[in-house]
């Protein structure tokens, strides 16, 4: 089973549920698809063991065979090419490498690619001391690239669907939350009950069920703010599957990057209830 951990906003504690979640089921492999601020390393520890770059294809124009016919430049979504009456110039930090331009193309030979690295995937273990493990995945956007997609697919490669995979989305809900929520079973959104917690999870929802994918809810620092986000979650028959308090002992196992099933008994057995419950969700 597929596993996304996502939330609408940042700070809300999406990478600390999925840290702890991955360590409450057996045999399951972690994948940080943050891949803008990849820090799920920070609690787990794992040994990285390999490293890969990720490319995508770069156009190049031969300026002896194009007629500047603007093809290009009309065909691209993103605005990478401008035609001129001397040259087409290409702009690197805007093209998605999707090759429409190669492809429209009427010159054969004009437009040719290249690859350009834009960022790595990084493949270790987390080991757990009787000799096994919790595969590892990191993927990492390049400082200056912007173009955080293909880096998530790259991630996203590595899946071992015969395990449960955790994949920890980036916050928001633009494209890298998109990217890594698409093809899972099921949508985990953490959130708070606040006004901003209750605005960015009704987004969050309505990009998961726009994938069609279920989704229930974690409510963290469950005690703080107002009703407004279990109200929400009853009338849209969303599941609040864990409820964490504001607690101290918690924050200070935060701050010194120990995961909570590490530190306390009580929530290995709330975050191996939490993945049982997903698992009924999921069946039902």
């Amino acid at each position: 089973m597929i596993i996304a951990i996502a939330s609408g906003k940042g700070g809300t504690g999406k990478t600390t549920v999925a840290v702890n979640l991955v360590l409450s089921v057996p045999d399951a492999q972690y994948l940080d698809c943050d891949v803008e601020e990849p820090n799920g390393h920070l609690f787990l520890h794992p040994d990285l063991q390999t490293r890969h770059p990720v490319t995508v294809p770069l156009p190049q124009i031969n300026e002896q065979l194009c007629t500047r016919c603007g093809r290009c430049a009309e065909a691209c979504e993103f605005n990478a090419l401008a035609v001129t009456r001397q040259r087409v110039r290409v702009f690197p930090d805007l093209c998605h490498g999707c090759g429409v331009c190669s492809y429209v193309c009427p010159e054969p030979g004009a437009i040719t690619e290249i690859e350009r690295r834009i960022g790595e995937v990084a493949v270790g273990r987390i080991p757990n001391g009787d000799g096994g493990g919790i595969d590892f995945v990191q993927g990492t956007l390049d400082v200056r690239e912007v173009v955080a997609v293909p880096v998530i697919k790259a991630v996203k490669r590595h899946a071992d669907t015969r395990r449960t995979v955790i994949l920890d989305a980036a916050p928001g809900t633009a494209c890298p939350m998109v990217q890594t929520v698409r093809g899972a079973d099921y949508c985990l959104l953490v959130t708070e009950p606040t006004p901003f917690g209750l605005n960015d999870l009704q987004l969050a929802v309505g990009v998961a069920r726009a994938l069609g994918v279920p989704c229930g809810v974690v409510l963290n620092r469950c005690d703080i703010g107002d009703d407004a986000v279990a109200e929400y979650c009853r009338q849209e028959m969303i599941s609040i599957l864990l409820e964490i308090p504001f607690e101290r002992e918690l924050a200070v196992a935060y701050s010194q990057g120990i995961p909570w099933v590490q530190a306390s008994p009580v929530y290995r057995e709330r975050f191996h209830a939490l993945h049982q419950a997903i698992r009924q969700e999921v069946a039902r």
